[in-house]
């Protein structure tokens, strides 16, 4: 995606993260502090009194205000010359647990896009991966080619909206200098995978499946931001395991494995433009 700003040295970033414990290591890495703003409705506020602000002469961090009724929470931060602001969509209120899904992560990427105008965009998640496609566990992939394979139109024209196939920002330096594998994902807001998902997943020639990416470069390029895609291969979708159990039992050491290339990933950032990427 181009933006007309790709020679603009890139200052602000913008981390998704689907499940605080996809968030943790990104947190704890840079040091990142939460957003202790009090809640209201639509107000978006600037705060000149951080010492990081100061010391490295940066613009000032934006407390977002989410609307009251809502669980999202931002942590931010700055490393080196970036701004750096991670989003995640917290516990459901009424059940308690992650609100994972298309859904809630297009809403609070589009909330924090329109508040923060961030130069780049990354989504870092953890996902399901093919043997067959040669994914292993704790494999860290980033993603070329994202596309949808729960939204079955089955008429000429609506079809492709359905399928809405889209490429992420490209980073051909990135990929060399950090030797990093890269494939197609597919996204679904099932965990579990249906004989009908498995033939729009096979079609979309997915090597990692999840369940906010393709949602989330229909924000970034709705919004105008380029986006990058990180996912950390946490279970087999076509292995001999129950998918929720190898997902748990995998989770810890995935999202490290996810947190270290995040990391790394920044690091090569720090500086750069996007046409350097």
């Amino acid at each position: 995606m181009a933006t007309g700003d790709d020679n603009k040295t890139i200052s602000t970033l913008l981390i998704f993260a689907a499940l605080d414990s996809e968030a943790l290591p990104i947190i704890q890495h840079f040091k990142l502090t939460p957003d202790n703003a009090s809640l209201a409705p639509a107000v978006y506020t600037s705060s000149h009194n951080s010492p990081l602000c100061n010391l490295f002469e940066l613009p000032p961090y934006y407390s977002i205000e989410f609307p009251i009724s809502v669980p999202w929470i931002r942590y931010h931060g700055y490393y080196k010359d970036l701004s750096i602001n991670l989003i995640y969509p917290g516990k459901d209120r009424d059940l308690g647990i992650n609100s994972v899904g298309t859904v809630p992560a297009s809403l609070v990427t589009y909330a924090s896009i329109q508040a923060l105008k961030p130069d780049l965009f990354i989504n870092a998640g953890t996902a399901g991966g093919f043997k067959v496609k040669g994914a292993c566990i704790f494999d860290v992939f980033l993603v070329s080619d994202l596309a949808f394979h729960d939204r079955r139109i089955p008429i000429p024209g609506p079809d492709k909206y359905g399928l809405g196939r889209r490429k992420s920002f490209s980073t051909p330096n990135l990929v060399k200098e950090l030797n990093l594998k890269v494939c197609k994902l597919s996204t679904g807001d099932s965990l579990d995978m249906s004989p009908q998902d498995e033939i729009c997943i096979l079609a979309n020639d997915a090597t990692v499946v999840d369940m906010e990416g393709a949602a989330l470069a229909y924000v970034s390029s709705l919004m105008r931001v380029p986006a990058i895609f990180i996912k950390a291969v946490s279970n087999f979708v076509d292995g001999g395991k129950s998918i929720p159990e190898e997902f748990a039992e995998n989770l810890q050491a995935t999202v490290v494995a996810l947190g270290e290339v995040v990391a790394n990933v920044v690091e090569f950032i720090d500086g750069k433009c996007l046409s350097e990427l």
